[in-house]
C-alpha cells in the first residue's frame, strides 16, 4: 500500500426520522433482533449512507468469536460515509460509521478498505506472495495469471478475502491486528484504531522517547514471534504498516501475509520484515540486530513443521 499521510475526515449528518418504514427482510440467525423503536425510523439512507450490510454477507463473512460488544450487527444499523483514510495503489481506506438513529450504545466507527475496481488497481508486488494460493475454478486461475481484466477482478476479491482470513486468524492469536467485523466483495470491514475520529499515527510518524521506542520494539518483536510460531510472516512489514494507538502498536496491511515453510518466497520476506523493522528503530536510536531477530523467527517457524 502507498505510504502517502492520513488525510483528515469531514463528517457527515446523521441519519434523519422518516415517518414511514419499508418491509424488511426476516433477521438472519446471527443478527440482532428488530425491536419496536427499530421500526418507527426504516427508511432510505440519505446521500453518503447505506443500510449496513452486516446481515446481508454469509456467516463465514463475518468476524471471529468473541465478538467485541461494540459490533453492531442491527439490521437497522445505517453506514455513514465520514471520510478518507489512506489513499493507496490498490486499495482506499473510508472512515464509516455503524449505527442505529437513536440508540448511542449501538455505533461504532469501522475502517472500510476497498480494494480498487480493475480500471484504478495496480497490484505491483503480487506475484511472490501468491505463490501456492489457488482458486477453485481453473478459468479464475488462468485469468489471474495473465492478468486479464476479469482476473484482476478475481485478484482483487483474492486480496480481499486473503487480509480478512488473516485478520481472523492473527486477531484470534492475540496477535495485535484490528477486528476483522466483515468482507464483502472487495471491502473489508474492521476495527478503527485511532481516539475519537482522529487516526492512530504509523510508527514512521511517531518521535518517542528512548524507553518508549524500547517499548514500541518489544510490541512489534512480539507480534513477529507470534506470527513465527504460526508459520507465518507478515511479508510486507515497515514503520509504514504499523500504528502506534496511545502507546498500543498494531499491525495493518495484512493481505500478503506468507507461509514462512510452504512459500519459496517465505524465508526472503520474513528477513526482509526483520531488516526493514531493525533498520527504523536503529535510526531512531534503539539498536538491534535484523540477523538476530531473524534467526529467532526462523526457529519458532520451524519448531511448528
Amino acid at each position: 500500500m502507498s505510504h502517502d499521510p492520513l488525510s483528515g475526515t469531514t463528517a457527515l449528518p446523521n441519519p434523519t426520522l422518516p415517518a414511514a418504514a419499508p418491509d424488511l427482510a426476516p433477521p438472519t440467525p446471527d443478527a440482532a433482533p428488530l425491536g419496536a423503536f427499530d421500526y418507527q425510523f426504516l427508511s432510505d439512507p440519505g446521500e453518503g449512507q447505506r443500510w449496513s450490510t452486516w446481515s446481508s454477507v454469509v456467516k463465514g463473512a463475518r468476524g471471529p468469536h468473541p465478538r467485541p460488544s461494540w459490533v453492531v450487527t442491527s439490521q437497522a444499523a445505517i453506514d455513514t460515509e465520514l471520510g478518507v483514510l489512506k489513499t493507496g495503489k490498490e486499495a482506499d481506506v473510508h472512515l464509516i460509521e455503524r449505527a442505529v438513529p437513536g440508540s448511542p450504545d449501538q455505533s461504532a466507527l469501522l475502517a472500510a478498505k476497498r480494494y480498487r475496481d480493475r480500471e484504478h488497481r495496480t497490484f505491483h508486488r503480487d506475484s511472490g506472495y501468491l505463490e501456492g494460493r489457488t482458486v477453485r475454478r481453473s478459468r479464475d486461475q488462468r485469468a489471474m495469471q495473465g492478468r486479464t481484466r476479469y482476473g484482476l477482478q478475481v485478484l482483487a476479491g483474492q486480496w480481499a478475502l486473503a487480509e480478512f482470513s488473516a485478520l481472523c486468524q492473527l486477531w484470534s492469536l492475540g496477535v495485535p491486528v484490528p477486528y476483522p467485523v466483515q468482507v464483502d466483495g472487495t471491502e473489508i470491514l474492521m476495527e478503527f484504531i485511532g481516539q475519537g475520529r482522529q487516526p492512530a499515527p504509523r510508527l514512521a510518524q511517531v518521535r518517542g522517547s528512548a524507553q518508549e521506542l524500547a517499548g514500541y520494539f518489544s510490541q512489534i518483536a512480539d507480534a513477529m514471534r507470534a506470527l513465527a510460531a504460526n508459520g507465518q510472516a507478515h511479508g510486507d512489514l515497515s514503520a509504514y504498516n504499523l500504528l502506534v494507538d496511545a502507546g498500543r502498536v498494531v499491525l495493518i496491511d495484512l493481505p500478503q501475509v506468507v507461509d514462512v515453510v510452504s512459500n519459496p518466497n517465505g524465508m526472503e520476506y520474513l528477513q526482509r520484515d526483520c531488516r526493514n523493522v531493525c533498520t527504523w528503530f536503529s535510526s531512531h536510536g534503539h539498536p538491534c540486530e535484523p540477523e538476530e531477530l531473524f534467526g529467532e523467527l526462523v526457529g519458532l517457524a520451524f519448531a511448528t513443521v
